[in-house]
């Protein structure tokens, strides 16, 4: 595979991944990705996208809910 970004390699490794959102931010040091050998970006398959927007749905409900009760 070849790097959208520099034309280079991609490879089958890790990369971090983080968002910011209303009212948090969260990282993941450690997700599988296509990584560039020369400069590093990283693409995330569909499996992975996935599974990080299942995720990020429940933190914005749950953060929602405590919100809520401040108020």
């Amino acid at each position: 595979m070849e790097c959208f970004h520099c034309k280079g390699k991609m490879v089958k490794a890790h990369a971090p991944f983080s968002a910011d959102r209303d009212g948090y931010h969260i990282s993941w040091e450690s997700v599988p990705a296509w990584v560039c050998t020369q400069c590093g970006e990283a693409l995330f398959e569909e499996n992975e996208v996935n599974k990080k927007q299942k995720a990020l749905q429940q933190i914005d409900f749950e953060t929602t809910a405590l919100s809520s009760k401040r108020a």
